[in-house]
């Protein structure tokens, strides 16, 4: 009865108040600091303080022209092959619990990847020549 007692107490409304104060003091805290940096805050806006800062190097050409898509091809089979090293991770922490059942899990796994790799490979998806 005295357990049912104090976990009916710790779930009252009034046990959030601290959580809600420091929630309000951080929001308020924001809300003062944005406003005095924009009423006292230097604002000189120049000409070269307009424009586009491209790491310094001179602007040259349209930025909507298309790009090639190998490019998009080799981020995409990157990610997708990157995703196959990171399921490796379980099977080599937990191998001696998975035994022979969880290996030839693995072994089927590469073998999977292995024939998408072999044809991405055979359709040229990696050679660059245009």
């Amino acid at each position: 009865m005295n357990t049912l007692m104090l976990a009916v107490e710790q779930s009252t409304p009034i046990n959030y108040l601290p959580v809600v104060l420091q929630l309000l003091v951080a929001i308020g805290f924001v809300i003062f600091m944005v406003g005095v940096t924009h009423l006292l805050g230097p604002k000189r806006k120049t000409a070269d303080k307009l424009i586009n800062f491209e790491s310094g190097i001179p602007q040259v050409g349209n930025a909507r022209q298309p790009m090639a898509i190998k490019y998009f091809l080799v981020a995409i089979l990157f990610v997708l092959f990157d995703v196959e090293v990171i399921f490796f991770y379980p099977y080599a922490i937990n191998f001696k619990e998975l035994g022979t059942e969880g290996f030839m899990a693995v072994l089927m796994f590469v073998a999977f990847f292995l024939c998408g790799f072999i044809y991405i490979i055979k359709k040229g998806a990696l050679e660059w020549e245009e």
